[in-house]
């Protein structure tokens, strides 16, 4: 599931302050290289005990990503489902609670980053 409208999408920050900010959300920077990285939230679902990630993709628009002063351009908001072993599935349906938290959890990113 792509997240269409969150606000998000060509918003930057230098990655030190993109660290800092999505860490106080609850994201963590699990990828990256030098040109790009992606945040990524997990959310679990108590009915079906099934596990969700709202991933943030960013890509460097200025330095690379081993200098905290790097400008990072996010580019994509996505909500997929884990599967095993380690992969998420973006065309499978998510239930609204998941949903509603997810929009919750950008938002208040968005918030920090537009402070």
């Amino acid at each position: 599931m792509i997240f269409e409208n969150t606000g998000l999408d060509g918003l930057k920050s230098d990655l030190a302050y993109l660290d800092e900010s999505a860490e106080k959300v609850g994201f963590v920077r699990w990828q990256w290289e030098y040109y790009r990285a992606t945040y990524d939230y997990k959310i679990e679902d108590e009915q079906t005990k099934s596990e969700y990630f709202v991933r943030i993709n960013t890509r460097a628009i200025d330095g690379k990503l081993e200098k905290p002063d790097t400008v990072l351009a996010v580019e994509a908001v996505y909500l997929g489902k884990a599967t095993f072993p380690h992969g998420l599935d973006y065309d499978s349906t998510v239930p609204q609670p998941v949903v509603k938290l997810a929009a919750q959890k950008l938002q208040q990113l968005k918030e920090l980053l537009e402070a």
